[in-house]
């Protein structure tokens, strides 16, 4: 495990403050998860992911000893992204965002490329199954609709502000998105 996420990771709300450190894990991780799409993580997918979905979604960060290492964008109960900066990928802080998600929202949904294959393997071993598929005609790329249906007795204090504190080794390593 990388020693910047040894100690404690907080799940809390998105803030301005952090725009700067989630558009660069957003760059990084969406490169690296869609190199099929021209221009990920640069250009007018950046002014969009900067002036769009940071301002209009539901944003939770993932915090490591003060460095935010991961962004979940929900729109309801649609996961609208989940981005892990690389070097936290297999740490537990994406699954984390996830339970934190369905915590909130019970079942939850999401679409994901095709070819993304990571992110499909991880959102499979969240419990998250096929529903439906389109292509996006922007990039002519399959895009898979994933549902994960509410657990059948949730534990859900609903929702909260109140971060989620995380100890080391509290779950099993995943290469999410």
């Amino acid at each position: 495990m990388p020693a910047y996420v040894s100690g404690r990771t907080v799940i809390r709300r998105y803030a301005a403050t952090d725009e700067n450190a989630s558009m660069d894990l957003w760059s990084r991780a969406g490169s690296l998860a869609h190199p099929f799409i021209p221009g990920e993580g640069e250009g007018e997918r950046a002014r969009k992911m900067r002036e769009i979905y940071l301002v209009h979604a539901e944003n939770w960060v993932a915090e490591s000893n003060g460095r935010v290492v991961a962004l979940l964008g929900l729109l309801d109960a649609e996961i609208g992204g989940l981005f892990v900066a690389p070097e936290a990928q297999g740490t537990g802080v994406g699954r984390r965002l996830v339970e934190h998600a369905a915590a909130l929202h019970g079942s939850l949904t999401l679409e994901v490329y095709e070819k993304n294959t990571r992110a499909r393997g991880f959102y499979a071993r969240m419990g998250f199954v096929e529903q439906s598929r389109r292509v996006d005609e922007e990039y002519d790329e399959v895009m898979l609709r994933l549902i994960r249906p509410a657990p059948e007795n949730p534990a859900r204090s609903g929702a909260t502000d109140r971060p989620a504190r995380l100890g080391p080794g509290a779950c099993p390593p995943v290469a999410p998105e």
